[in-house]
């Protein structure tokens, strides 16, 4: 067998000595597969340790001395508690490698899956546990692990809570590390399940980066620690609720997929090689088929359904250019406010008294298609459906947990459970014309207990299941994920929904920041993005349309408004955004996305997209606070093709963009220019002087 296996894409290179328990030993700039590699390599040992070379090995296990977090916890009646796995056979596959080991004293087999996208450079590992010995095997914790090299000395993370998700935050790593953990029965707004480790002040557009999502929807423990001797080692992990992963002879359970990629192009470079894994692996609709424009009733409406009102904002709707119409929270059977009637997916006959059937057919009359929102993970003590299961609740039943929102969750475990959500989902698509579901998880988890056992990965594994099966059945229906905005968001759950909702928070101005780190891994038409009201039901802060709309164009645009309450000037600005997006769609969704660097940082967001013939680039210019300095510096542009001549010109901007802080703007706002792409990333323009709170948009094309 050969020890030492190379796996290389367009970029990168990795490489893996599969003696000594599986050891990655490169990985980072594309290079030539060479022998000589492992005993380039190879370590000192230093006075003061073991009298031999210890391995971050594939299980990193502390059985042969690492001295840090091994891949593996457990035990079986207190014995086999440090394994320690030798590889017994390797495959090579279009992916990757399929590495096999066991620890046969321990009576322990697991399986690595080591795959290699070459098209992306992205890598994914996970690991399969199986117990092969005699009687039960308790699981810890069992982790995914990565080494990485010693001038990875920063880490980049995000936190967050509700309506202020997405949030980056710095670390050095020079000692010790960083660890992050989430126990919140969803992916979470306060840690998104991903880290950026870099050389010192790597940033968007230099710098070596290593970037890993863990793609679970659930709890999970990230870390990167600095050993003594200078490695450092990233790891991820499910977290498992005490005795909730036993494992009978020949069970197993396995770890989520850790996806990661290497860049030397900083932290664009990494996100597009992410966005272009996404994009060919992950999503299950096609740049054939449109991000359609949104309009949701909730911040119209909220509780308070009347069809014919209702009928009249989807005429309205349409001619404002609006491509899908959405019903959201109220239109089941008691659903009043928020205090009653989850899980009774039954249509209010009192507020439909001919059912959903009238609106639809209105809504498609107007050329639109219809979506539901739903929660069906949830329920209300005060429901018919409680009422007649009061054991259906993901519960210990001992005790009483809190409510969030009101409400408690169901207990996916339970096979009747799970197939009346089913069965009343899958009534409410076959009997409707639904295209759409915003698929809403408001609450979090707390003591996930299934017959008094811990229940919590199961929970999620079961909501998978359940999204799967009725994909299956109704492959056309498009599924939001929202769990009180950005709760729920990562590569697992993508696999079966369609878009995200990152932030119920609609303010333009914090909207930079929320979708600025959800940009580091998805691309933007996954991403919902709605034009708000004026005056932003979250924050109360008061923006103009203009700034509205174009911090929502670099996105799956949305709508949120009564169109029958507001006014003509406000329709019309809204139909103006909704254009300039149907206009721009195609290079908007298939595109590259830049975060460009500025010389006003800490005031000003600057976001392109440029086409994939780099023929054709849509640029945002934000400012989001008052200018540092009376000018604002140069805009230099990236992902232009250097010799090709384009023509800059202003699509769009707020009504005093002209006369605001600013005598004249620069000469090229007024009177255009063109300039080569070579020119306009080195040279740039001079940048407008905007007023705080507003923005540009630009329109490069390329000339004959």
């Amino acid at each position: 067998m050969e020890p030492t296996r190379f796996l290389s894409g367009n970029t990168s290179t990795l490489c893996i000595d599969t003696a000594n328990g599986g050891e990655i030993l490169y990985w980072g700039r594309k290079m030539a597969a060479n022998a000589a590699v492992k005993t380039a390599l190879a370590r000192a040992v230093p006075y003061g340790r073991l009298d031999k070379d210890t391995p971050v090995s594939l299980m990193a296990e502390n059985g042969r001395g690492l001295f840090g977090s091994p891949g593996i916890e457990g035990h079986r009646n207190g014995q086999h508690w440090s394994p320690v796995f030798t590889i017994d056979e390797v495959q090579e596959t279009a992916d990757g490698l399929l590495i096999r080991s066991e620890d046969r004293a321990a009576g322990l087999r697991v399986v690595s899956h080591l795959l290699f996208d070459r098209d992306s450079d992205v890598i994914r590992l996970s690991h399969t546990l199986t117990n092969i010995g005699e009687g039960a095997y308790d699981v810890s914790r069992l982790a995914v692990t990565l080494p990485l090299p010693e001038r990875a000395n920063e880490c980049l993370s995000f936190y967050g809570r509700w309506v202020y998700e997405f949030q980056q935050h710095r670390h050095a790593l020079l000692h010790g590390g960083y660890q992050q953990e989430n126990r919140r029965g969803r992916t979470s707004h306060q840690h998104y399940p991903a880290l950026i480790s870099g050389t010192t002040g790597f940033g968007e557009n230099h710098g070596e980066v290593w970037g890993a999502h863990f793609a679970w929807s659930g709890n999970h423990r990230m870390r990167i620690d600095v050993k003594a001797d200078g490695r450092r080692v990233l790891q991820a992990e499910a977290l498992y609720v005490p005795g909730e992963i036993v494992l009978q002879p020949e069970e197993s359970v396995s770890t989520p997929w850790l996806y990661a990629t290497w860049s030397d192009r900083g932290l664009n470079g990494m996100s597009q090689q992410f966005h272009r894994h996404v994009r060919r692996q992950l999503l299950s609709f096609t740049p054939a088929q449109p991000r359609q424009v949104h309009l949701n009733t909730w911040e119209g409406i909220y509780f308070d359904h009347n069809p014919e009102y209702i009928m009249q904002m989807a005429t309205e709707a349409a001619q404002m250019g609006v491509e899908r119409f959405i019903i959201d929270d109220g239109w089941f059977i008691g659903r009043n406010d928020d205090t009653a009637a989850l899980g009774d997916w039954f249509v209010d006959e009192s507020k439909y008294p001919q059912g959903l059937e009238p609106v639809i057919a209105h809504v498609l009359q107007q050329g639109m298609t219809f979506g539901l929102w739903v929660e069906p993970e949830m329920i209300s003590k005060n429901s018919d459906l409680y009422r007649q299961h009061p054991d259906w609740l993901l519960q210990l039943s001992d005790y009483q947990q809190p409510t969030g929102r009101n409400q408690y969750v169901l207990d996916l475990s339970n096979d009747a459970v799970f197939s009346y959500l089913y069965e009343r989902l899958d009534t409410l698509l076959s009997r409707y014309a639904i295209s759409y579901l915003k698929w809403d998880m408001n609450r979090e988890v707390v003591q996930p207990g299934h017959q008094l056992r811990p229940a919590q990965t199961r929970q999620v594994e079961r909501l998978y299941q359940l999204m799967a099966k009725l994909r299956a059945k109704h492959p056309n229906v498009d599924i939001e994920s929202c769990a009180a905005g950005g709760g729920r968001i990562d590569y697992e759950i993508l696999r079966h929904v369609q878009r995200f909702w990152p932030s119920d928070n609609n303010d333009a101005l914090e909207r930079h920041a929320i979708q600025r780190g959800f940009s580091y891994f998805f691309p933007p038409e996954v991403m919902g993005a709605h034009i708000g009201a004026k005056k932003s039901h979250s924050t109360r802060r008061v923006s103009d349309i203009h700034f509205r709309g174009i911090t929502a164009l670099f996105g799956h645009l949305g709508i949120e408004l009564d169109p029958l309450q507001a006014s003509d000037e406000d329709k019309a600005g809204f139909s103006r955004y909704i254009e300039i997006y149907k206009q721009h769609r195609p290079l908007i969704h298939e595109g590259t996305l830049y975060r460009l660097d500025s010389d006003d940082p800490q005031a000003q967001s600057i976001t392109a997209i440029v086409s994939a013939d780099r023929r054709q680039a849509l640029v945002a210019v934000a400012q989001l606070a008052m200018p540092t300095w009376a000018l604002s510096g140069t805009l230099r542009l990236q992902g232009l093709d250097p010799q090709i001549s384009y023509r800059v010109r202003v699509v769009d901007a707020a009504d005093n963009f002209r006369n605001g802080i600013v005598s004249t703007q620069p000469a090229w706002v007024e009177e255009g220019v063109i300039l080569t792409g070579d020119w306009l990333q080195h040279a740039g323009l001079a940048m407008p002087v905007l007023d705080p709170e507003s923005a540009v948009l630009l329109l490069l094309e390329a000339q004959p």
